[in-house]
């Protein structure tokens, strides 16, 4: 019989407990006895407290006290604007916390999928810390990447849709970490998959020990419930299959009348109780078997080791898609696409090892080419921005785009908060382009070095130029509005002027030089929209402020126009209100 040796140290303390308050209980009381009993309260919830999971220091990193004195709002760099059509994206510059605090705002519950290459805290200074790299000299060095990851994965759940999934990269420095974070966060019961990548041929020459050329991608679904999993390979192809599978059990089947036979003879007719076999496969008849004209013309009962349920059976036959073979046994016509799911390990070089990194991508057979590698990303890189090297470790296309591929979802919203070199966006560009689909995405990354204007940006905007990708950008950055120590009305016109940028961000719109759509925030603009309506003869659809109140002579101008009223809705900022 086991002990549980923690159990027993628990009790044990709580018991010391116990008397101490006890003797405090029973001494004079005064302030110093009741603060003492509060403090013997306060060692009760610790000692009883969470035994398993996930145990550090939690820090505080400077953006979370900013946030407490401030709320984080959007302003558009208009000089940015790239105009070409299709879906409108999104790239906001500022720290992701901050851009996650938003988009819990315009995006909660909305997101398909989260892509994420955090930084993975190797110790040779690839984690910023409160603006401080972080190296093997900080013996907190664990727990400050676990403070950071968590609050930020805290936030990123709230923006997944039900259905939805996260994808994030990490290596062997803070895998397990990582792991029990995502445990915590997601829930165990909604991890996917732990997928292997193989990102390199040949790992360093200066590896004393064993070579790595590999990384991980953990897989969570917001609900697995809701999950409909990841496609591997689909086959449209018609194919026939055996309704026989040898190692089933054997049980009865009964077939009904009708369905057509490929035997040599046009009529014929076996007794009940006839076997059929050959080395693999035998039926027992158990009702005569009658063929006549080419078609089976009774029911037929008959025992195997069935591969499909009597239900199902019955459902395909009716459906004309089992027949009787040339050598008497079922087999079953399937036209429906099938499906693989996807496998685990992703190869730097697929089934077909004579395709090149970047040969197209078979989006029916992501097993046929490999998933590409960093050297691969490197080049990509050097012949878009026309340098060697200008960023660590960056993803390959490929590996984006057969991640969003497996998901199914031509219409994902798709979010990227440590976009790095913009893979994630180049990649949902050349998807829509290769398969039409409409997928958006929204790129998040700080401006350290001006990577988010010369890499992230310069990369989006060069391959739109290069491929004309049917693909629009607003690139906005994060700035902050001072709420401390302020009653909500003091600073509600300095929010005021950032609501365009949160609902283009929540709708995929662009209000500027647009035509087609409007809005009005304040009682002059609608009076202004209605008093000039013959000016926006084109307009098709006006976002209104949620407590603006049109006039019987406004709404009836606006429906004279057929212009679609979307009320802006007053949650961006409910939270403030309420304080």
């Amino acid at each position: 019989m086991s002990t549980n040796i923690s159990k027993q140290k628990r009790e044990e303390l709580l018991a010391k407990i116990t008397e101490i308050r006890t003797f405090i209980s029973a001494a004079p009381q005064d302030e110093n006895t009741g603060n003492l009993l509060t403090y013997l309260s306060d060692l009760e919830k610790d000692v009883n407290g969470k035994k398993y999971g996930l145990v550090f220091e939690e820090h505080r990193e400077e953006i979370d006290e900013v946030l407490e004195t401030h709320t984080p709002v959007l302003t558009e760099d208009k000089d940015l604007f790239i105009d070409n059509g299709g879906q409108m994206n999104f790239l906001i510059e500022g720290d992701n916390l901050a851009a996650l605090k938003l988009l819990e705002k315009t995006h909660k519950g909305q997101i398909d999928l989260i892509y994420i290459d955090p930084p993975y805290n190797t110790k040779n200074k690839d984690f910023i810390y409160d603006d401080s790299f972080v190296d093997s000299l900080d013996t907190f060095r664990h727990s400050k990447w676990v403070s950071f990851m968590r609050s930020r994965l805290k936030m990123a759940k709230e923006v997944l849709k039900k259905d939805g999934v996260i994808f994030i990269s990490i290596d062997d420095n803070e895998q397990a970490t990582l792991k029990l974070i995502c445990d915590e966060v997601f829930g165990e019961q909604n991890f996917v998959s732990q997928l292997v990548w193989e990102k390199k041929k040949k790992g360093s020459f200066l590896s004393n020990s064993i070579t790595n050329i590999k990384e991980y991608i953990l897989v969570y679904a917001k609900e697995i419930i809701s999950f409909k999993g990841l496609i591997g390979q689909v086959n449209d192809n018609t194919e026939t299959y055996p309704c026989i599978n040898a190692v089933n059990k054997r049980e009865i089947r009964k077939i009904p009348k009708g369905i057509k036979s490929n035997y040599k003879e046009l009529n014929y007719f076996l007794p009940k109780g006839t076997e059929i076999s050959d080395t693999t496969m035998s039926i027992v008849l158990h009702s005569d078997l009658k063929i006549e004209n080419g078609y089976l013309s009774s029911e037929l009962v008959v025992e195997g080791n069935w591969r499909y349920s009597q239900k199902a059976m019955y459902e395909y036959a009716l459906n004309g898609e089992i027949y009787i073979t040339r050598d008497l046994y079922l087999r079953r016509i399937v036209s429906k696409p099938r499906y693989k799911m996807m496998k685990d390990i992703l190869p730097r070089v697929g089934d077909n090892a004579e395709l090149s990194y970047n040969a197209p991508v078979d989006e029916n057979d992501l097993f046929a080419s490999g998933w590409g590698s960093n050297e691969d990303a490197d080049e990509e890189l050097r012949l878009i921005l026309g340098k060697q090297k200008i960023f660590d470790y960056p993803k390959p296309i490929r590996l984006l785009m057969k991640l969003i591929i497996a998901t199914k979802n031509k219409q994902a919203i798709c979010l990227d908060f440590f976009a790095g070199s913009g893979t994630t966006g180049h990649a949902v560009m050349n998807l829509n382009a290769k398969d039409g689909g409409n997928r958006r995405f929204i790129l998040c990354t700080n401006n350290e070095n001006n990577i988010c204007r010369d890499v992230t940006y310069e990369r989006i905007k060069r391959v739109i130029d290069k491929e004309d990708y049917a693909a629009s950008l607003k690139y906005y950055k994060i700035d902050y509005v001072p709420i401390d120590e302020r009653m909500y009305y003091e600073y509600a016109d300095e929010l005021l002027k950032h609501i365009r940028e949160l609902v283009e961000l929540e709708n995929g719109v662009n209000f500027n030089g647009n035509a087609e759509i409007a809005i009005v925030l304040t009682e002059e603009e609608l009076g202004t929209f209605a008093d000039n309506i013959q000016n926006f003869a084109k307009c098709r659809k006006l976002y209104m402020g949620h407590d603006l109140l049109p006039t019987e002579e406004q709404q009836k101008a606006i429906s004279a126009q057929q212009i679609e009223v979307n009320i802006i809705p007053d949650y961006y900022y409910r939270d403030l209100q309420e304080r």
